[in-house]
């Protein structure tokens, strides 16, 4: 069940994205959406993200590995 959850999961992020849709809601982006994010995120809105969590959660507590690595 796991894997066909995640075979439908896949097929619909993608078609999502590739009609021009975007992955991220307002509530957040999360693990489950976490390839699709990176693949529409700018380069530089990800290094700056990434920076800000590395300064304020310098030991990767808080939710780690999601957003940025």
């Amino acid at each position: 069940m796991l894997e066909q959850w995640q075979e439908i999961k896949t097929r619909c992020s993608d078609a999502l994205i590739a009609n021009g849709g975007t992955i991220t809601h307002h509530h957040a982006v999360g693990r489950d959406h976490q390839k699709w994010y990176e693949q529409q995120r700018p380069a530089l809105f990800g290094d700056i993200l990434g920076d800000a969590k590395k300064r304020l959660d310098p030991k990767g507590v808080l939710n780690p590995g999601v957003i940025v690595g």
